[in-house]
């Protein structure tokens, strides 16, 4: 009801009763739209409220599973750092033993180097030192030329020279004295040999295998395989001037025989003095101390 409308009194007429009726009966209505619509805003309100509870509660978990997984993630972040770093270390210790085992490498290769050009140069030194052996066989060779093949013979054998003068060439029967023509001998290889200074010489009395029917100082075929070692040695030194330093006087009796002791022919081949001639070999020999 309006605050301005006069209040109906007994006695008003009949059509301002009905106006007052329509207009509370229009009050009325306007007053129940509005409870109406505040009775659906109240149930919207309760509503909003609802979903605000919710929103609040789902806020709540989404914040718990959000520190959840920023703890794992930590956690996560913490595990992979650590195996990083572990990765790391690993890394780094393969790279020094790498770099170890490469160092090691480069050692052993130049080691392999300084050794292949060492063994170059022994193969160099041996190629001269064949060389120089097969021109001292041909020079001796030529020098000895005057006499029979049964009496003496010249031949290469483990890179040595080999001078092999028979029992004939050299001596009588027995004896120890070394015979004209075979000083001749003697004396045509001394010639060679002043001329070639790095050849060391051994020379070994040879016998068959006979024995000996001795006296005095020998007694048996050892015993004059060296007296006749000997003897040339002695010619060689003291006849001849080669230095005593280069020459080695050996007797091997008739354990090192050239033929069959079963024939006479094998027995006279037996028979012979052997002259070896050797190259010096000072400088292969610090070679191969060297590596």
């Amino acid at each position: 009801m309006s605050a301005c409308a006069p209040v109906p009194r007994c006695g008003q007429p009949v059509s301002e009763k009905k106006h007052y009726g329509k207009r509370l009966k229009t009050v009325v209505g306007e007053r129940d739209t509005l409870c109406m619509n505040l009775s659906a805003k109240n149930a919207e309100n309760a509503g909003l409220k609802t979903q605000m509870s919710d929103l609040s509660k789902e806020k709540a978990d989404l914040t718990a599973k959000n520190e959840e997984l920023n703890n794992s993630l930590t956690g996560l972040n913490a595990k992979y750092d650590n195996l990083i770093n572990e990765k790391l270390s690993q890394a780094n210790n393969y790279d020094k033993a790498l770099k170890a085992k490469s160092d090691e490498l480069n050692e052993k290769q130049k080691v392999l180097q300084d050794r292949e050009q060492a063994l170059k140069e022994l193969r160099r030194k041996i190629a001269r030192q064949d060389s120089a052996t097969k021109r001292l066989n041909d020079v001796i060779r030529n020098a000895m030329l005057g006499f029979n093949s049964d009496e003496l013979s010249v031949s290469i054998k483990d890179g040595k020279v080999y001078v092999s003068m028979s029992d004939k060439l050299l001596f009588k029967s027995g004896q120890s004295s070394v015979e004209n023509k075979g000083k001749d001998a003697l004396k045509l290889l001394a010639d060679v040999l002043d001329k070639n200074p790095d050849i060391d010489i051994l020379v070994e009395g040879h016998t068959d295998n006979v024995p000996m029917k001795g006296s005095g100082d020998i007694k048996d075929n050892w015993d004059l395989s060296v007296v006749r070692a000997t003897s040339i040695v002695k010619i060689l030194t003291q006849d001849y001037k080669i230095s005593p330093t280069r020459v080695t006087a050996a007797g091997r009796g008739e354990y090192f025989p050239k033929a069959s002791n079963d024939t006479p022919e094998g027995r006279a081949k037996n028979r012979r003095t052997e002259i070896i001639l050797s190259p010096k070999l000072d400088e292969i020999m610090k070679l191969i101390n060297a590596n």
